[in-house]
């Protein structure tokens, strides 16, 4: 189950003193927790003696029961304010994520390769050895399952010291998890930002993810309530920021920096990746043609005064290995594998 089957169910029901849904009532918190066949959230009513409130509850019970699953255990819970929806951010739990590193990966917009990026570098990391998990943390656009060809897997749940926890699925010795696993491929995620960031919160928290020496968040572009929960809750090592050469991506990239660095943030930035950086044609194997511009990425580092991390060249053969779910690096000696290992290198150092 995921939380829009919870969604769509709850429009079945109508409040009688509106006649409108849940749903369009604003009534449903974004506070839904999902394990296994038990479902838990809020709904909120106006004063505490609504006279409806027992009625709806119930029928809300029946909506899911109904169209979600006959088995599911439900579990709601009264709220009688409406304060309650703005600005609401539950803490993660500190002993949540056994980690020695835990590195946010960013950019400031799409399209510049940063899952792909993502997804070489947990594999890197984990050919050296280490212990890597992977959150996609990208709940409108999920690619992790896409990039590691598990796009049919189907987290299963362990007991783990009288919890009932999620199982990350492993592939190319990365653990990981996306809230790809859980929703239909086919239709958008449509959710509000505290939604999103309570899904992003069960991930971490309700997983079995172990003892690692490397969890790497691929962050959705952009910022949003995903970015600020995720920094404020996780002790975070550090972050790398990911931009191609060109002037439009590098003035997201350098608002990506500066988030970080805000003093009230204050998230060490531990390198700047450039990507797309040059074509070199088969037929032409000593040519470097700057699509994007050339050094771009280079140019604001040094500006910033963070450390470049590497410059990875714009090759089909990278794309290919994204979309066939083979990341490049898994290519021992090819020029293009060879960038990735050595930014896991410099990450490592």
């Amino acid at each position: 189950m995921y939380p829009q089957q919870i969604i769509d169910a709850l429009r079945h029901v109508r409040y009688p003193g509106t006649g409108k849904d849940l749903i369009e009532s604003g009534m449903l918190e974004d506070d839904i927790r999902i394990s296994g066949f038990e479902v838990s959230f809020s709904l909120i009513f106006q004063k505490d003696n609504d006279p409806f409130a027992k009625s709806v509850m119930k029928a809300a019970e029946v909506a899911l029961q109904t169209y979600v699953d006959p088995n599911i255990a439900v579990k709601i819970h009264p709220k009688y304010t409406k304060s309650s929806i703005v600005n609401r951010q539950s803490s993660i739990a500190p002993s949540s994520i056994h980690a020695k590193h835990i590195i946010a990966i960013h950019s400031g917009k799409g399209g510049v390769g940063k899952s792909t990026v993502t997804a070489n570098l947990a594999v890197a990391l984990a050919q050296k050895g280490y212990s890597v998990g992977l959150l996609d943390a990208d709940i409108h656009g999920p690619s992790m399952p896409k990039m590691f060809h598990t796009e049919d897997c189907r987290p299963m749940s362990v007991e783990e010291e009288g919890r009932t926890l999620i199982e990350p699925i492993e592939q190319y010795g990365v653990k990981m998890l996306s809230i790809g696993f859980f929703v239909n491929p086919e239709q958008a995620v449509i959710w509000r930002g505290g939604m999103a960031s309570n899904a992003i919160k069960q991930l971490i928290e309700d997983a079995h993810w172990g003892e690692l020496d490397y969890f790497l968040i691929d962050l959705p572009p952009g910022t949003s309530d995903i970015h600020l929960t995720l920094i404020s809750e996780l002790q975070l090592t550090g972050a790398i920021v990911v931009t191609t050469p060109q002037p439009v991506a590098l003035v997201d990239a350098r608002k990506g920096v500066e988030m970080f660095q805000n003093e009230k943030i204050n998230v060490p930035i531990l390198g700047l990746i450039e990507n797309m950086s040059w074509f070199t044609p088969a037929e032409l194997p000593d040519s470097k043609y700057y699509i994007f511009g050339r050094d771009g990425g280079k140019r604001l580092a040094e500006e910033l005064n963070v450390p470049l991390l590497g410059q990875i060249p714009l090759v089909q053969s990278i794309r290919e290995g994204g979309d066939e779910g083979m990341p490049i690096v898994l290519q021992g000696g090819h020029p293009a594998a060879a960038a990735f290992e050595a930014i896991a290198k410099q990450l490592e150092d």
